[in-house]
């Protein structure tokens, strides 16, 4: 991730004028884009093969290259999937938000785990949302496909074209978890993020999810916002996330710290900062 352009020219506002399919200085086609590449993430958590949940690989596929970096399986990516596996308390039988999918792989754990319905979102680019749909076709069996949408969706916008992608059955239409994978980098759209979190996640409490006599309680819904400083100079600008975020009343826990090679092995800046993965979980306060 090379910060040649300087924060501007990676900032999403700045990105989303541009035109990802024509030449706009010359009103031409671009070049034809790279051939998708594909990306096979292994299974961590040792599971007996006669279990419901038994998958051992997840294929991911990704764009040949996009201005919004969808052509990337990020580390926190990586992450993210190990720590929901260990955590399916979280979203089993519960409804499931990620923003910015890119691959979508986070959410097709989800999915795979039982997940009661995963709605997939990424900036409405045809080429990002039909990747999207390809690999839940890939990854998801025909019969449990029906509780995975994708859909576009530009952060900060309303709702409500995602809640009617919820099942008629819920008790609530909202999210129990969403998921933030590798996301604050794009500093210009923190308020736009949070603005969405706010109004997609449940507002309902723990306790309040434990109304049955069996069982233990559920988790409070919660975001989970994973990531990685890949430009460690701009650290304390993907930082401000969490302190727009406690501005609004939310409380912030760091859950996960975990390192994997670098990215970008090439780029500037301390390689054990481009190298690790955060994880926090925020709930309403």
């Amino acid at each position: 991730m090379s910060d040649s352009e300087g924060e501007a020219g990676l900032a999403l506002d700045a990105v989303f004028t541009v035109c990802l399919t024509v030449d706009c200085t010359h009103g031409t086609p671009s070049p034809p884009s790279p051939e998708p590449t594909v990306t096979i993430y292994q299974r961590e958590q040792q599971v007996v093969e006669s279990s419901e949940d038994a998958w051992s690989s997840i294929e991911i596929r990704l764009v040949g290259s996009h201005p919004l970096w969808g052509h990337h399986l990020w580390n926190a990516s990586r992450a993210f999937a190990s720590y929901l596996d260990d955590h399916p308390e979280l979203y089993s039988g519960r409804s499931v938000l990620e923003l910015g999918a890119g691959g979508a792989l986070p959410g097709i754990v989800a999915a795979k785990n039982g997940a009661k319905a995963v709605v997939l979102t990424d900036y409405p680019d045809a080429a990002l949302i039909d990747n999207i749909s390809h690999n839940v076709r890939v990854n998801i069996p025909e019969s449990g496909r029906a509780r995975v949408r994708v859909q576009g969706y530009i952060w900060g916008h309303p709702i409500e074209p995602l809640l009617a992608l919820l099942p008629e059955d819920v008790e609530e239409r909202a999210f129990d978890l969403i998921i933030l994978s590798d996301l604050i980098f794009n500093h210009s759209q923190h308020d736009a993020m949070l603005k969405t979190c706010d109004l997609a996640l449940s507002k309902r409490r723990s306790t309040e999810m434990n109304d049955k006599d069996e069982g233990e309680a559920q988790p409070a819904p919660c975001l989970l916002v994973f990531y990685t400083h890949h430009r460690p100079h701009l650290a304390d600008r993907d930082m401000d996330f969490f302190v727009k975020a406690r501005a609004r009343g939310w409380q912030c826990e760091r859950i996960l710290t975990r390192r994997y090679p670098p990215m970008f092995p090439d780029d500037p800046g301390e390689e054990e900062v481009r190298a690790t993965v955060h994880g926090w979980r925020l709930t309403r306060s």
